[in-house]
């Protein structure tokens, strides 16, 4: 079953609409890219409207991570996703989204990109909070 992104299935009330054409190619949706942490890394080139390409990133090994206070930036591994603000599971099956917590071999990073659309993982670093 395709994903149909048409505004025309339901009334606002929640009453039925009756078809009254078919449905459009710019009403298409697809499935979510669902970035994973691999060995392996894994890039697709999706052509979508207009022509333009998306570049989804369907498996991930490093992230361009960057140190706030250095400004340096480093290609960092990903060992494995910390949390994520998305979707609780997506932490326990490590699916990266903008906005996780991954752990790298530099230490803990806040995911900035949108890997499934931009094909890249950039996050910045986290401060270590000193426990008081």
């Amino acid at each position: 079953m395709g994903i149909y992104q048409g505004k025309d299935l339901r009334k606002i009330t929640g009453g039925r609409r009756r078809p009254h054409r078919k449905n459009r190619k710019y009403e298409l949706g697809r499935f979510p890219t669902l970035t994973m942490v691999s060995t392996k890394e894994k890039i697709v080139t999706v052509r979508v409207r207009g022509g333009n390409v998306k570049v989804r990133l369907k498996r991930a090994k490093y992230a361009n991570v960057v140190d706030p206070e250095t400004g340096e930036a480093k290609k960092a591994e990903i060992l494995r996703v910390v949390e994520t603000p998305a979707n609780r599971e997506y932490a326990r099956r490590n699916i990266i989204t903008k906005g996780a917590i991954i752990e790298t071999s530099e230490g803990l990073a806040r995911v900035t990109s949108r890997p499934g659309q931009d094909g890249v993982v950039n996050a910045v670093l986290l401060k270590e909070e000193a426990e008081t």
